[in-house]
């Protein structure tokens, strides 16, 4: 039971849960540009029917509107695995947002308890 308290505990913070999926193979670290999303370790850019969505994680500031945040956890058509990181809500970045509406696969998967 420890180790399972422990994996729930570790997705308290975006921090930790961006080492996780580092871990998971996550590795780039991707970000949206005029011309789609780009991977800087292959200096390759996506669009978004080249890639899928594996997870996301929202992080809400209990005092702050502005510290509101996702985590896209991506691999594109040809592999590389990566994070994205927004801010939501009325900070959210216009280019993210675009791209991340036009991708077609998004799954959620359950959080380990």
């Amino acid at each position: 039971m420890q180790n399972k308290k422990a994996s729930f505990e570790n997705m308290n913070t975006l921090s930790s849960l961006t080492e996780t999926a580092f871990n998971k193979g996550y590795t780039d670290n991707f970000r949206v540009e005029e011309d789609g999303m780009y991977a800087p370790a292959t200096d390759i850019h996506y669009l978004p029917n080249e890639v899928k969505i594996d997870n996301f994680y929202r992080f809400e500031g209990a005092s702050d509107p502005d510290d509101n945040s996702i985590l896209y956890c991506i691999e594109t058509h040809d592999g590389v695995k990566g994070t994205l990181i927004d801010s939501y809500g009325a900070n959210n970045d216009d280019l993210i947002t675009a791209f991340i509406k036009d991708v077609e696969e998004i799954q959620k998967a359950e959080a380990t308890r």
